[in-house]
């Protein structure tokens, strides 16, 4: 046995170098399967549900490989070699492959053990992320290393051996070891001194593990401090001694206020936090101070004093409604850029009005103020009055404090001011102020429900995508989400310098007739989306001379109403609006017949019922073809189940970019095209595309992007891409494609930049032609080796077409098909001399018996009815002319002329018979050349001459070839009283045949003698005559 395997194994090794060989032949793998390389040297394993670290081959580049991502796998042990054969590797990361049972979305146990020397082994590792991981101390880690992330797991004990030797270290986040969501039952334990020896160490981050205090003996290298979401009740200036370097300093959620959590929440206790007066005084560098979810209720000053470099203050969601009308804390912040004073509004209670502190006028440099949540109801010139100081103020938000009264005026005075956030208040008009001016002492209740207080919903993507960036104009004001009804010029008085004004999420229901918007003569942006405004009137926003970007979508209330008219003739009076949204309105009656304008370049027109609108004639036929200028037209979702050349061709020539997503497209005229001779952009994703066939992209097209995805094409024409030379990215994802041909693209695919064939059924077979194609073009393929999937065979059904080499693998048919021939060979190998040994004589006279019983079957087939030449043979008086008449018109028409292919060949006397030839040898022709003998008879009493000569012959048939091959038709009522008829219908009822007198029976007697002359009179036979006792 031991010979056998010395022997076998040269062979194998042998067979393996000669597949080497064959693979190489073929062309290149992707180098680091089942992995993706990207851009500057990184591996991409995520997502891939690896058990363990992927040994990558000989052939790949190992040493240009500087970042390995082997995030969300399962893998739960790392070995010593696991990064050993990476000699560049830097970055590293391993979260999500072990979580804690908290963290796991099942829930599951896991703990992921880590060999000593995993990580020495990669001596140039400079940055390693194991967050997400149950892992509990600790592991080895290499002196290179400068990023380090133990973020939830479970390591709850730092000293100082933990980290011993890193002295390159600049980077710790050790966030989430112990909280509600990744419990402990105690708290991460930070020993004194433990870090003192990371002498780089800038950034640290310990936020959400329960500790009480500030771990001792911090490196003084530190500039980001951030201890978050621990239980640190009382902060003194020893507790931040030493950190002069120190930048920035989060220590809010420490004292919380819980009724405003979004998660679980442990009350503050009473008379805490406290605050040493010079708890900060010392850290003089610092930039970036947290403070928010503290409930503060007051400011000392003495925690800003030294404090001048300060950039960045958070006081959010404290008890700060009443201290912000009186601080002097802010007197000395001159290098303060941004302030958020968010949710510090007093529980159940709004208050009518708000001054905020004068010591807010010596932010001079403030550059935004965050004031939303805080619940006031008026908004007026006293609000705001210390912040007209301040010159460099560019951002207000003011949202989701339940503001009333607003008087927009007041924002003249802020000359620098760029954006007013006023969004989710409940502002319905023009500001009518008549109460006193007042302190913020007077407060109204307010019960709010926890919904009150969720994150507002943000503008529709497509909406938001579509209107152009307001962040890059000079005024932003957001009035979206209040209780607009109707605008009024006087909401806007002295804001002519406003350039964007977002009003989306109102109820506005007015019919705008250009005179509601008549101050802003700057105005660029307008933005009326989900609202119910009603456009009839000509001169609808003309009084925006300036006006670039209209976003009119999600207004469809008006335009569902039936038998009321829409005017869009107001576009062509805008002569600088170059971006208009029409989307999602369910335009599909009652409009303007053209949109006309020369200045637009952008429309979107998805959501409505444009197929409607075309199905009507050519009345909305060139809806678009005034628009001479468009260079983008959307026209998704709207209904299209075609798309004619003749509507390509009224479309604006100037076209560049079409978006037809998500309609209901089952064909296109490809060489329409030619009709968009600028068209550089189709989009035909989310239709019903069976097939890219019906010619091919035509010649001379300057197309560089087509999006099929989403369809259903199981099929592509050869050549259908060739002939557009300017082609650079195609979309082929989540069809029915089963394979991907190089004669489908020509000379293109090498200029292809991006070829998505994700998400498609591909059928990895033995020696796949897409395998070669795809590895020659892998370049232009993102995903190939994770996201290309088999579709079939069923083994391979989802996984990766990499999972194995098609090219080299065995046909699974012909194995089915050999595995088949040699079982049959071994069982007749087998069988045939035991079935001699045992039964030989048996099967001799079986086969001698078969051998004789062959040529009686050999003379029967002789006569099938097959080969006879005629259907019927018709025997009738031919003195009777009635009857030859009913013969010759009706008997004749019907069975010859009316049944079309099932016509019978019928054989008749003066027709058929041959001259030359005795009466009686052309009877016995007809007769036995026919496969049945039909007797037209109009009595049945005298029968004589040819009839009884045919009759006597048909009985000979009867006797020789035991075939009963008569049919009777009578055609008088008195031919039934013969008796050979009365027994001929009691033993075979369906071979007589009565002519019915009335009209409307003869079409069932034409069945029925069709059906007589084509079947056996075997079968029509009356069973209780024809078998008893004695029957054979």
């Amino acid at each position: 046995m031991g010979f056998c395997r010395s022997a076998l194994h040269p062979l194998s090794l042998l067979v393996q170098a000669i597949m080497l060989a064959m693979t190489l032949a073929l062309g290149t793998l992707p180098a680091f399967l089942p992995c993706e390389l990207q851009p500057h040297g990184l591996v991409n394993c995520n997502w891939l549900f690896l058990k363990s670290v992927p040994h990558f081959s000989m052939a790949a580049p190992r040493g240009n490989v500087t970042s390995l991502s082997l995030s969300s796998n399962r893998i739960h042990h790392l070995h010593d070699s696991d990064f050993a054969h990476l000699p560049s590797l830097r970055h590293l990361n391993l979260k999500w492959n072990c979580p804690p049972v908290g963290l796991s979305p099942m829930h599951f146990p896991c703990h992921m053990t880590i060999e000593p020397s995993t990580f020495l082994a990669v001596p140039t590792l400079e940055e390693l992320n194991l967050s997400y991981n149950n892992i509990m101390t600790v592991p080895a880690l290499p002196k290179s290393l400068i990023s380090l992330s133990l973020s939830h797991t479970n390591i709850l004990m730092l000293d100082s051996a933990s980290l011993a030797g890193l002295h390159a270290l600049r980077f710790l986040f050790m966030d989430g070891n112990c909280y509600y969501k990744n419990p402990c039952r105690q708290a991460l334990e930070v020993a004194p001194g433990a870090l003192l020896g990371l002498g780089n160490l800038t950034h640290l981050s310990l936020k959400y593990n329960n500790l009480t205090v500030v771990p001792r003996n911090l490196p003084s290298s530190l500039e980001y401090l951030l201890l978050s979401y621990n239980r640190i009740v009382k902060l003194a200036p020893e507790d931040l001694a030493n950190l002069t370097a120190l930048r920035v300093l989060d220590v809010g959620g420490n004292c919380r206020r819980c009724d405003h959590a979004p998660n679980p929440c442990m009350e503050c206790p009473r008379h805490f936090p406290q605050l040493h007066p010079d708890t900060f005084s010392h850290l003089s560098r610092l930039e970036g101070l947290v403070l928010k979810d503290s409930s503060l209720s007051w400011l000392n000053a003495s925690w800003f004093r030294g404090l001048g470099n300060l950039r960045v203050l958070d006081l959010s969601e404290n008890f700060l409604y009443k201290c912000i009308t009186k601080t002097k804390a802010f007197q000395g912040l001159t290098q303060l850029r941004k302030l958020n004073l968010s949710f510090n509004y007093q529980k159940r209670v709004s208050f009518a009005h708000l001054s905020l502190a004068p010591s807010f006028g010596s932010l001079v440099a403030l550059k935004e103020l965050d004031m939303h949540g805080i619940f006031f109801r008026s908004l007026d010139e006293t609000t705001l009055r210390p912040l007209a100081r301040l010159p460099m103020l560019q951002t207000l938000r003011l949202q989701m404090n339940f503001i009333n009264q607003a008087q927009l005026g007041i924002f003249r005075a802020f000359p620098g001011l760029r954006y007013v956030d006023l969004s989710d208040n409940r502002i319905s008009g023009a500001s009518e102020l008549t109460a006193t001016m007042g302190e913020a002492d007077g407060g109204e209740k307010v019960w709010l429900q926890p919904g009150d207080l969720a994150p507002a919903p943000v503008d529709t993507p497509s909406s938001e995508d579509f209107r152009p960036n307001c962040s890059t104009l000079n005024f932003t004001l957001d009035l979206s989400r209040n209780n607009l009804v109707t605008v009024q010029p006087e909401m806007f008085a002295q804001l002519s310098h406003l350039q964007c004004l977002r009003l989306s999420h109102n109820c506005i229901s007015q019919a705008v007739n250009g005179s509601q918007f008549l101050p802003l003569t700057g105005l660029q942006v307008l933005d009326l989306s989900h609202n119910k405004l009603d456009l009839y009137h000509e001169h609808s926003f003309t009084e925006l001379p300036r006006l670039e970007a209209l976003d009119l979508s999600y207004n469809s209330q008006p335009f569902g109403m039936q038998g009321v008219g829409h005017n869009f003739s107001f576009v062509a009076h805008l002569r600088t609006l170059r971006h208009l949204s029409l989307a999602h309105n369910n335009i599909h009656s009652q409009v303007s017949q053209q949109l006309c304008s020369t200045s637009l370049r952008a429309l979107d027109f998805s959501g409505n019922a444009l197929g409607h609108m075309w199905a009507e004639g050519d009345l909305y036929l060139h809806f678009f073809q005034g628009l001479s200028g468009l260079i983008w037209l959307d026209l998704s979702q709207n209904r299209l189940h075609t798309l004619l050349p003749q509507t390509l061709r009224n479309l604006p020539k100037s076209l560049q970019v079409l978006r037809l997503r998500d309609n209901y497209l089952a064909f296109f005229k490809w060489w329409s095209l030619h009709f968009l001779p600028k068209l550089e952009v189709l989009d035909l994703a989310g239709n019903q595309l069976k097939a890219l066939t019906n010619g091919s992209l035509p010649a001379g097209t300057r197309l560089r992007r087509l999006d099929v995805s989403c369809n259903s094409i199981s099929f592509v024409a050869p050549g259908f891409f060739s002939k557009a030379k300017e082609l650079r990215e195609l979309n082929l994802s989540a069809n029915a494609l089963k394979t991907v041909d190089h004669s489908w693209f020509g000379p293109l695919a090498s200029a292809l930049q991006i070829l998505d064939v994700s998400a498609n059924p591909l059928h990895c077979a033995c020696g796949a032609a897409f395998m070669d194609f795809l590895l020659e073009v892998q370049a232009a393929v993102p995903g190939l080796p994770s996201r290309v999937k088999c579709g079939s065979p069923g083994q391979l059904q989802g996984l990766s077409i990499f999972a194995q080499d098609l090219r080299l693998c065995l046909d699974e048919a012909l194995s089915w098909d050999c595995f088949a021939l040699s079982l049959l060979a071994v069982a007749l190998g087998l069988g045939v001399p035991m079935l001699h040994h045992l039964c030989g004589w048996d099967l001799w006279y079986c086969f001698h018996l078969c051998l004789a019983w062959l040529p009686w079957r050999g003379r029967q087939s002789g006569r099938d009815e097959d080969a006879l030449p005629y259907d019927a043979f018709v025997v009738f008086d031919k003195t009777q002319s009635a009857v030859a008449d009913w013969v010759y018109n009706e008997l004749r028409g019907q069975l010859e002329e009316c049944r079309g292919r099932w016509a019978l060949h019928l054989c008749l006397e003066e027709r058929d018979w041959l001259p030359g030839k005795t009466l009686f040898e052309n009877l016995w022709a007809s007769v036995y050349g026919s496969r049945k003998t039909l007797f037209v008879l109009a009595h049945t009493d005298r029968v004589s001459g040819l009839l009884r000569a045919s009759f006597l012959l048909a009985q000979q048939r009867l006797l020789e070839d035991r075939k009963d091959v008569v049919v009777l038709v009578i055609l008088s009522p008195d031919g039934r009283r013969s008796r050979y008829v009365r027994l001929r219908q009691r033993l075979c009822r369906q071979s007589v045949l009565l002519w019915p007198h009335q009209p409307s029976g003869q079409r069932s007697f034409w069945a029925q003698l069709g059906m007589a002359l084509t079947r056996d009179n075997h079968h029509f036979y009356n069973r209780n005559f024809c078998q008893g006792p004695t029957a054979e």
